[in-house]
């Protein structure tokens, strides 16, 4: 059997949405990490002392019990999966996973039982659902009634706001209340935060960016409290995910950031982090208000009773002991001034990218931590206002995109450099060779990943062109040029200035369009060799039946985008051989067409494209001929330049049209000489 077990795709409830993640059974640990907050969960495996296997929402789940009162439940596992994940705890964690069924009754009258830090609620010995306690934010009482609300959770939908539980009065002991014993069951594991005692310590007026303000900043042993002279807040330390110190660019200033799970209220606006901004020349003298011994004790020499210091150290300090997490700092990077973050703009907000070991976090408005983990690709793009800067842009795997702007050209090298030793994916590859000066530097591109369809493509195109080239591009440049010589001396015979200037314009516009040109591509020779295929697809024409019978009921599409992730996979001995077969049909097609031309192929089509050509361009010059002609003989007869008839303008006319226009012309004439007789009568 295998010392790890492994399960992806595992879910995770927390504060009423599902995260998943990637669970790992050894012999040592239980591991679970949260793909959206990295957060890890780390059970020892000495410490299980139950385990459950049942059917939930998601398929079937695992409930695991410590010694020291902790529960964790995992779902999205497989039927198939129970087999084997029981027989690896008995042979390793000496536990027996035991199979419990969910009550579905629905019923509503049953029993409340506390387990820790659940609230199980059971309908004959089953249980039909349980609560966390550590969701709960508030526990309210009535007369036989408790009422149980809830933190609420930004990344859901639909969000359980409040619980309420009757409890009926008990014959029992006088003294003993029972709403009053199951509240105080519920709030000695709920997250309801609860002001007893004094400070540890104080702060007083600190800078905070994020929610913007002067706050007096109390460290209570379980909370932070934030006083404003607005607004206060209360925020427990297990909400508390990382903890950042960043130097700002001008290296007088520090940023404190706190990132929280979930993020503080104001209205209906919410804060995931916390931003405090220091002064480095700012010192303080700090005393705890603790003994020594009990200092000692508690923090393990971290904190001592009586400190001094930078305030920034000694905020961070005393947040680092009483969180228990670590504190994190800008790595190597430096950016081309040797600061260790990047000017750029982030939703119309000018602010500073700082490239960490791990991610990526952005200060201060608003506020972005991108974790490597979760980053698809990244990619820079052209700058949208100048090519003296460039935007740097982020797409996590869950869809969203990121786009800091505004960065500095001198930049980008480092930048780079700091992207490729991270081993992102960067999305267009070969941009930095073109930040040298080159006018297309911003292009798109593809992506760096191997695209198997993409290469095929490309591999067709490329013979596709060297096929056609002979046969298609002398015939449609004569065919354009014929057009538009055409076009011209039809329009310089027989026009006046301004129609001269104005039907070249028209005839322009007709000769671009380009539909002539598709069809004539279709006249080819059936009898011409076959363009040979690509090592792709000789190899998936061999691995199609094979790909179907895998996964009956695929469809085009889908074989397509499995046979690109399977020739990712393939070896390189196992191309190699299909290279060699490309080849060969390379070398077999090459040898087809010499002989193909050799006998004269592809010949006839060309000759009669271009007797048609010549045809056309005889049939043009005798129309021109004709029509300057009569055009002369019209002028000579009436002696007059300046006036013309509307039907001798256009020499495209046909004769019968100019017959027509010329017995007008007749008509008008001797209809203007019977006038002029009558006239002459009338006056005798």
């Amino acid at each position: 059997m295998n010392d790890i077990l492994e399960f992806n795709e595992i879910y995770q409830e927390a504060k009423g949405t599902w995260n998943d993640g990637r669970l790992r059974f050894s012999k040592q640990t239980v591991v679970y990490k949260n793909s959206k907050t990295g957060k890890l969960d780390s059970i020892p495996v000495p410490e299980l002392t139950q385990a459950q296997w049942r059917r939930v929402c998601l398929g079937h789940g695992i409930k695991l019990c410590t010694s020291t009162g902790n529960i964790y439940k995992y779902d999205g596992f497989k039927d198939t999966d129970l087999e084997k994940i029981s027989e690896y705890f008995k042979a390793n964690y000496k536990v027996e996973l035991i199979e419990k069924d969910m009550c579905v009754k629905g019923w509503n009258w049953g029993t409340a039982k506390f387990n820790g830090p659940l609230l199980s609620f059971e309908v004959n010995d089953s249980p039909a659902f349980e609560i966390p306690l550590a969701s709960v934010s508030q526990c309210a009482t009535g007369k036989n009634e408790v009422t149980v609300e809830f933190h609420q959770n930004d990344d859901t939908e639909v969000s359980l706001m409040e619980v309420r539980f009757y409890v009926p009065p008990t014959t029992g002991d006088e003294g003993s209340d029972p709403v009053e014993a199951f509240v105080q069951n519920i709030l000695s594991k709920a997250d309801v935060i609860q002001a007893t005692g004094d400070a540890v310590c104080i702060f007083r007026e600190l800078q905070c960016l994020t929610p913007r303000g002067r706050y007096d900043i109390r460290i209570y042993p379980t909370f932070l409290h934030l006083h404003g002279k607005t607004f206060d807040y209360k925020i427990p330390y297990t909400t508390v995910l990382r903890l950042f110190l960043l130097p700002h660019k001008d290296q007088r200033q520090m940023f404190f950031v706190i990132s929280l799970d979930p993020p503080i209220k104001q209205g209906q606006t919410r804060y995931h982090f916390l931003i405090l901004l220091f002064s480095k020349e700012e010192d303080i003298s700090l005393t705890l208000n603790m003994n020594e011994d009990e200092v000692e004790r508690r923090f393990e020499g971290k904190l001592h009773k009586n400190m001094s210091g930078s305030l920034y150290e000694m905020v961070s300090r005393v947040m680092k002991a009483l969180v228990n997490r670590k504190i994190t700092v800008p790595g190597n990077f430096q950016g081309h001034s040797g600061a260790q973050c990047i000017t750029c703009s982030y939703k119309a907000s000018s602010g500073l990218l700082y490239p960490l070991e791990r991610g990526f976090i952005y200060v201060h408005k608003p506020p972005v931590h991108l974790r490597f983990e979760e980053i698809s690709c990244v990619n820079f793009a052209r700058g949208t206002t100048t090519t003296r800067s460039f935007d740097f842009e982020i797409e996590t795997k869950q869809g969203n995109q990121y786009t800091f702007s505004s960065i500095e050209r001198e930049e980008y090298g480092k930048l780079f450099d700091f992207v490729n030793a991270k081993k992102l994916s960067i999305k267009n590859r070969g941009f930095k060779e073109g930040m040298k000066g080159n006018d297309n530097m911003y292009s798109d591109s593809d992506d760096d990943q191997h695209d198997a369809y993409l290469e095929r493509m490309k591999e067709e195109g490329k013979i596709r062109e060297e096929a056609n080239d002979s046969d298609d591009s002398e015939g449609e440049s004569g065919e354009y040029d014929s057009k538009a010589s055409a076009s011209e001396s039809s329009a310089d015979d027989g026009d006046s200035d301004g129609d001269r200037k104005k039907k070249p314009a028209k005839k322009a516009k007709f000769v671009k369009e380009r539909k002539p040109r598709k069809k004539e591509k279709k006249a080819k020779d059936s009898s011409a060799p076959k363009r040979p295929m690509s090592a792709y697809m000789l190899w998936l024409n061999s691995s199609r039946d094979r790909i179907k019978s895998e996964n009956p009921g695929i469809s085009v599409t889908e074989i397509s985008k499995k046979a690109g992730e399977m020739w990712k996979q393939l070896g390189k001995e196992k191309k190699e051989e299909w290279d060699v077969k490309a080849e060969e049909a390379k070398k077999e097609y090459d040898r087809a067409m010499r002989e193909y031309k050799e006998r004269g192929g592809g010949s006839s089509v060309s000759s009669k494209k271009e007797r048609k050509k010549k045809g056309g361009k005889n049939e043009e010059k005798k129309k021109r001929k004709s029509g300057g002609g009569r055009e002369k003989e019209k002028e000579r007869a009436t002696g007059n330049d300046s006036f013309k008839s509307r039907e001798f303008i256009s020499s495209e006319e046909s004769s019968s049209e100019s017959d027509k226009g010329k017995g007008r012309k007749r008509k008008w004439s001797v209809h203007r000489l019977a006038l002029k007789s009558l006239a002459q009568t009338n006056r005798h």
